[in-house]
């Protein structure tokens, strides 16, 4: 039987060639003049399939950027799972601050330093290494299907449309995916929670332009003021949402959650310096990790008003937005949070003032089944590659796709991330750790010995 420890040292420097190769790709899906990278980027990972030993290889077009599409379906009898991920990046913006160039990766100090190191090209990649390795040993005991977007981040666009046209192509038993993080270094996480997310914008308008402070102030409102006004009460001084019915249907942790959340080694001051933040706030009663995984929150994202040039300008505005997004916890409807939000907005905003609700829109939160088998052979699969009982968490994120897998397709989702929390994700200097990469694809190849 294939040693999977030595077969994966023994090619650890050709599988980490195969990632720099993706990796050197300026994939941006956000930038219109990186659309050919995009392309070749997708191509890239057909080709990497292809090497790999899967079939029925095919880029798929949307409205977007395509897909990219691969099997290997030779255990009857056994599950069929569909892993899931992405192969565009966000751009690699302030360039100055990156001590090496974000499209030729570079190792440094046991990491590997590039823009889609750990978000996610790095995480599919170790996927599809492994697959293609038990392939080729002839050792793989389940059935897979590859299913690769290039649109993850600027919102999934098409990728609902895909999955609703493509049920038989797509259908599985359960999916795994992997981009998200651990808790910590050197002990593996499984994530059983993720938050969902409503939001909308806002406008106010209190007349037909923008007057000169020195002739109507004092006789006319000021739209920025109005808005200031209606903001404030959307919380109350202890941290709750004030918005009638927002937190009706949220579920109490049981005891033995709230037990789990205690063993976790992760302090507020470890909270604090990942943060970067001065102080802890929100919602009275509640730990850390309860108000960024199992509570809800609406928070103001972008508020906006009047002259914010350099010098002054003495103008009273008429239009004052902002923009509003929650994240939602299980058991929370969006639409419903919205509607209530809605009516808050509407009885609360200042007479003066006309108000104009745009684009809402939400995804549901995520709670894994318990008791999943897939959850079992994770556990069991992570804590052999590493040594260390795995840390089970949730995430206060949200992945819309998890959704789109939930309600089009029925299928559950096991989220098993090898990323760390400080690999500057989205930000100079992303990095992805040489040892969860290793460590990562042992599990991988465990887990499907085990999941079979």
């Amino acid at each position: 039987m294939t040693d999977p420890r030595g077969y994966l040292a023994e090619h650890r420097a050709a599988h980490l060639d195969e990632l720099f190769q993706l990796l050197r790709i300026p994939s941006i899906s956000a930038v219109a003049e990186h659309r050919t990278d995009v392309r070749a980027a997708a191509q890239a990972f057909a080709d990497l399939l292809r090497r790999s030993g899967l079939e029925q290889v095919a880029l798929h077009e949307t409205a977007g950027h395509p897909v990219v599409y691969g099997e290997h379906l030779h255990s009857p009898g056994h599950p069929t799972v569909l892993i899931y991920g992405h192969y565009d990046v966000q751009p690699p913006e302030p360039l100055d601050l990156w001590h090496s160039p974000p499209f030729e990766p570079e190792v440094r100090d046991g990491k590997i330093y590039a823009r889609g190191a750990t978000d996610d090209k790095g995480q599919i990649t170790m996927h599809v290494l492994v697959a293609g390795a038990m392939i080729q040993e002839g050792v793989l005991p389940v059935n897979l299907k590859f299913l690769i977007e290039g649109e993850e981040e600027v919102g999934s666009l098409h990728l609902g449309d895909f999955v609703a046209s493509h049920k038989d192509l797509l259908a599985a038993d359960y999916v795994v995916i992997s981009d998200s993080t651990m808790l910590r270094p050197k002990v593996p996480a499984l994530c059983v929670g993720l938050r969902g997310l409503a939001g909308l914008e806002l406008r106010l308008r209190t007349g037909q332009h923008d007057l000169h402070s020195g002739n109507f102030g004092g006789a006319v409102p000021n739209a920025a003021h109005a808005l200031v006004e209606l903001l404030a009460t959307l919380h109350d001084r202890e941290g709750r949402v004030a918005v009638e019915g927002f937190y009706d249907d949220v579920l109490d942790l049981t005891p033995a959650e709230k037990r789990g959340f205690a063993s976790l080694p992760l302090t507020d001051r470890e909270f604090l310096d990942q943060a970067g933040a001065y102080s802890l706030y929100g919602e009275a009663g509640r730990t850390t990790l309860e108000r960024v995984w199992t509570r809800p929150t609406l928070e103001l994202n972008g508020v906006w008003s009047g002259f914010t040039g350099e010098g002054r300008k003495t103008v009273i505005p008429c239009e004052a937005s902002a923009k509003i997004t929650c994240r939602l916890v299980p058991n929370q409807d969006p639409q419903k949070v919205l509607q209530a939000i809605t009516r808050h907005l509407r009885h609360h905003c200042p007479d003066v003032a006309q108000l104009e609700i745009m684009g809402p829109d939400g995804v549901p939160a995520f709670l894994a089944p318990p008791g999943h088998p897939a959850l079992r052979a994770a556990e069991q699969a992570l804590r052999e590659a590493y040594g260390h009982e795995p840390d089970v968490i949730r995430m206060g994120g949200s992945i819309p796709v998890v959704t789109d897998f939930q309600e089009i397709l029925g299928l559950p989702t096991l989220l098993m991330g090898f990323g760390l929390p400080d690999e500057n994700l989205h930000a100079p200097d992303e990095h992805f750790s040489l040892e969860n990469f290793s460590l990562g694809m042992l599990a991988l190849w465990r887990f499907w010995q085990l999941a079979a």
